[in-house]
């Protein structure tokens, strides 16, 4: 393989302008060229970038060594199949594919091929979770809200895949047990689909996490706060810092201590690279390097089957409603 890898970036709509921005300026990046099935959107694109349109799927991949797969989720599995298929390394946002059955076969195409299957759970790369992995030690409750303004772009999904997804693949990627049970609601408001959702995971170990979703709010929130045994952290995704409440050590009190016997800190992250950045960057170094992705496609694979389950919860305590 090249120094650069040769790459194409597949749907370049709101989110994969981006993506095709930024692989444009990395140095791990040869961007060949981008197809959209909207020719003016994708020569658009193109021309600000100075690649080359493709309107042709299939030729775009016989440019490329990996693809990124920015499409509606509808389309990552027709995609993604032919281009492991072909040998290519394959970076698909989240969710991975629309059903369990499509997942199972791009993770088995790409172990067959032995290519590079990461998904784009991009929280996963905020510098804020990165640094709680470091300090974290076996959760015992979670709380998370993630909460947004409603978009007309988004309407063929619920609120669960749409942006739920990311609080449940970070739960699974943060508590080591598995899902014992989960409970949920959800209705919908400005969609055929549920656009507020609440639910309560339990896993084996007996850690709970409630969740809330909502893309029908006045003021966009990404908080979620973890419990343990010696303390709990509050984490802002938005401002990337984490405020650490831990319990002292017996000795450690202080006199006039305004919470006795807990130590309170900020952690504030500093850095350059934005999180889809370090993301695009992380699967370039794996398909160099032949290293395993933060997110493999099991790891999407999971929280799939986690979010199909919270959706057919609430979708039948809805009906009990009617």
């Amino acid at each position: 393989m090249s120094e650069k890898t040769k790459i194409g970036v597949f749907g370049v709509g709101h989110l994969g302008k981006h993506h095709a921005r930024i692989l444009n300026n990395l140095d791990r990046a040869d961007l060949v060229g981008v197809h959209d099935v909207d020719p003016q959107r994708g020569e658009e694109i193109a021309e600000r970038e100075g690649i080359p349109y493709f309107d042709n799927s299939e030729q775009l991949m016989e440019k490329c060594e990996a693809v990124d797969i920015v499409t509606p989720t509808i389309y990552h599995h027709s995609l993604a199949a032919p281009a492991l298929k072909a040998g290519l390394h394959v970076f698909v946002e989240k969710p991975i594919t629309k059903t369990l059955e499509d997942a199972d076969d791009l993770i088995a195409l790409a172990k067959e091929r032995k290519r590079v299957l990461q998904v784009g759970h991009i929280e996963r790369f905020n510098s804020a979770i990165m640094e709680l992995r470091n300090i974290l030690d076996r959760p015992r409750f979670i709380e998370g809200h993630r909460l947004t303004l409603f978009s007309p772009r988004v309407q063929d999904i619920g609120v669960v895949v749409d942006l739920m997804i990311h609080d449940l693949d970070l739960i699974l990627a943060l508590v080591p047990s598995k899902v014992a049970r989960c409970d949920s609601v959800g209705v919908p408001v400005l969609t055929g689909f549920e656009d507020i959702a609440s639910a309560r995971i339990a896993f084996e170990d007996g850690c709970v996490a409630n969740l809330t979703a909502s893309r029908v709010s006045l003021e966009p929130q990404r908080r979620i706060r973890i419990f343990q045994t010696n303390g709990y952290f509050s984490l802002d995704y938005q401002k990337e810092q984490i405020a650490v409440f831990q319990k002292l050590g017996q000795n450690d009190n202080r006199m006039g201590d305004p919470m006795p016997g807990i130590t309170h800190r900020i952690i504030k992250m500093n850095r350059e690279d934005d999180q889809l950045t370090t993301e695009l960057n992380s699967f370039l170094e794996c398909v160099q390097e032949g290293k395993i992705p933060v997110v493999t496609g099991e790891d999407g694979r999971r929280a799939l089957d986690l979010a199909i389950r919270v959706t057919e919860e609430a979708e039948r305590n809805l009906r009990k409603m009617a």
